[in-house]
């Protein structure tokens, strides 16, 4: 019997899109269904990618450039495709990891105004040959997604993160969620839009159907 064929799938949105919930959802989902599966984020995943996720997160005690900030998310992406996804998907595991290049084009090269086209590059040359099969792309009004951000306590429990992200100014969150839509429009084959404001169980259930597809070979 040959070895069950492998997933790499991401979950890309904005803050307070529900990403870290859903992917707690899909792993029960896709458990049941006899899959192995690794979930993850970035930046983290490994020892060396919680390391940089802390310097990241600490930056309201250090100013970090924009190009430096760049290049921790892409140096946390290599060892994470090297150390966890390309080992759990050659095994036949479906990985599912919260945010990956869409986010960094969106985020740096979008929002923090380094070119989407130079950050798309520079993502395909720290991720070789791997692509996600499918990204499921959250999108949510960046409003309603702040406001979910402050009444689950995010912003308290992660004063760095607040700093960092979630503080920017709302026409940050909106040139975030823009040029998601736009990644979106480039690849409509591998991004699937799901409306992030819908009940945690219709997301979760949507979510599912695009993956089933995915699996069917639809």
């Amino acid at each position: 019997m040959g070895m069950k064929k492998g997933y790499f799938i991401t979950l890309e949105g904005g803050e307070g899109s529900g990403k870290t919930t859903l992917v707690q959802g899909l792993k029960k989902w896709l458990e049941s269904q006899g899959f192995e599966v690794v979930s993850t984020r970035e930046p983290g995943g490994t020892a060396l990618g919680e390391k940089i996720r802390e310097i990241l997160l600490s930056s309201h005690k250090m100013r970090i450039g924009s190009l430096a900030e760049l290049f921790l998310f892409l140096a946390s992406r290599a060892q994470h495709l090297e150390e966890i996804v390309a080992p759990s998907i050659k095994r036949g595991a479906v990985v599912l990891c919260d945010r990956f290049n869409d986010s960094t084009v969106a985020y740096q090269g979008a929002a923090r105004g380094l070119g989407v086209d130079q950050v798309r590059s520079l993502c395909s040359a720290a991720c070789r040959e791997n692509v996600p099969d499918c990204t499921l792309l959250l999108d949510i009004d960046p409003r309603v997604g702040l406001e979910r951000s402050k009444a689950t306590g995010k912003l308290e429990a992660s004063p760095g993160a607040h700093d960092r992200i979630e503080s920017e100014a709302l026409n940050f969150h909106v040139t975030v969620r823009e040029a998601l839509l736009e990644e979106a429009k480039r690849d409509p084959m591998r991004i699937k839009v799901l409306d992030a404001s819908l009940s945690k169980d219709k997301l979760l259930n949507d979510a599912c159907h695009q993956l089933q597809k995915i699996f069917s070979g639809a």
